[in-house]
């Protein structure tokens, strides 16, 4: 090669990065030990992004998208180091990496081993999760110090396993701060997702990243918290009507009867239909005993234990009704309203000085402290 065509080769460079990958995040410019970048150079940084310049093992300057005409005007930092002239021989001998700033998604993350959860229902509970989260690189500099340093080109996949594991070492503390219980868990999940970021944030700018998203496709529950939820809403279907319940379980063993292959136990049958009938008779008792039980109340003068429909205490003889001034209905005192007509009982009485309405037991004012 002569002479002129090294100058023109070394005039007419280009520095550029044409990225057709879809997980690379750090490319460094390919440079014989014998190029040099000159003043005439141009740079060519395109969007989502960074070029960063390192001299002898020092990060310099950066540039982020646009064109550049490389001069010792905006390359300062490389200019002092090596105290370059102005004329048009200068040199300069760097390295160049193009850093990928475009955000990288649909990074999965799973938990391997379950995450212990306290819930007021359930108590301490395991969980696991799995879903996905997207991050970009927001601070070339630190990233190159503390993640890639000088390798010629850098992936996603060797940074994801390092963000994952963050990721779920974060999870239980995101989840104990969303204070949200078991059961709704699911309705949740953009916010879960949302407290991970916020847990998970700090760790990620350490290396010059950014927690874009994350997202949680599933949280679920041990296989014996999930059957016991579903015998409670079986019962939450059925609500207090025992003897359906009875019904129910009785379907419940024939149906396990016609599965055995031997024809089945019918005495064995018999047997727990009857039990089953039996425990849906009592239930059903139970439950029509407790509506059927007179709710008590107690005397209006002595305290004393009576029954809702009693008129007189048993104990010191008071009346416990008073008559409707409307239209004559015997209520029990302390009534609002009639229950015949809807007439207000409780007459409010009003501050003399102020106005307020006030409670009939009031003595005075909370507004103006006037004796009522």
């Amino acid at each position: 090669m002569g002479l002129f065509s090294f100058m023109k080769r070394q005039l007419l460079e280009v520095l550029e990065w044409k990225d057709s990958s879809k997980d690379v995040l750090v490319y460094r410019h390919p440079m014989d030990k014998r190029d040099e970048i000159m003043n005439s150079s141009t740079l060519v940084v395109r969007e989502s992004q960074v070029a960063v310049f390192v001299h002898k093992g020092q990060i310099a300057d950066v540039f982020g998208p646009g064109t550049y005409k490389l001069n010792t005007e905006n390359i300062p930092i490389i200019t002092k180091m090596m105290s370059l002239p102005t004329g048009f021989n200068s040199r300069i001998k760097a390295e160049v990496y193009f850093v990928n700033t475009k955000q990288f998604m649909g990074q999965k993350w799973g938990t391997q081993n379950p995450i212990m959860m306290r819930d007021a229902d359930f108590g301490t509970i395991r969980l696991r999760g799995f879903g996905t989260f997207s991050y970009k690189v927001d601070d070339a500099k630190t990233f190159m110090r503390e993640v890639f340093g000088t390798n010629p080109i850098y992936r996603v996949e060797d940074l994801t396993v390092q963000c994952k594991a963050i990721l779920i070492s974060n999870i239980s503390d995101a989840i104990a701060e969303a204070q949200i219980p078991a059961l709704d868990l699911a309705a949740n999940y953009k916010e879960i997702g949302d407290h991970i970021i916020n847990v998970s944030q700090e760790e990620f700018n350490k290396m010059g990243l950014k927690l874009c998203k994350v997202t949680v496709e599933n949280l679920s529950l041990p296989e014996e918290v999930e059957k016991a939820l579903d015998e409670r809403s079986k019962l939450g279907i059925l609500g207090d009507k025992m003897g359906t319940y009875a019904q129910y379980q009785a379907a419940s063993a024939i149906r396990d009867a016609a599965k055995n292959p031997n024809g089945g136990n019918m005495a064995g049958i018999g047997v727990g239909l009857g039990a089953g009938a039996t425990m849906g008779n009592l239930f059903t008792n139970a439950m029509s005993n407790t509506k059927d039980e007179e709710p008590k109340r107690t005397c209006i003068k002595c305290g004393a234990g009576i029954g809702s429909r009693v008129k007189f205490c048993p104990e010191c003889g008071a009346s416990q009704t008073e008559t409707c001034p409307k239209c004559g209905e015997a209520v029990h005192k302390g009534t609002k309203f009639c229950t015949n007509c809807g007439e207000k009982l409780i007459k409010e009485k009003t501050c003399p000085k102020c106005g307020k309405v006030l409670k009939t037991s009031t003595k005075f004012c909370p507004d103006c402290g006037e004796k009522v």
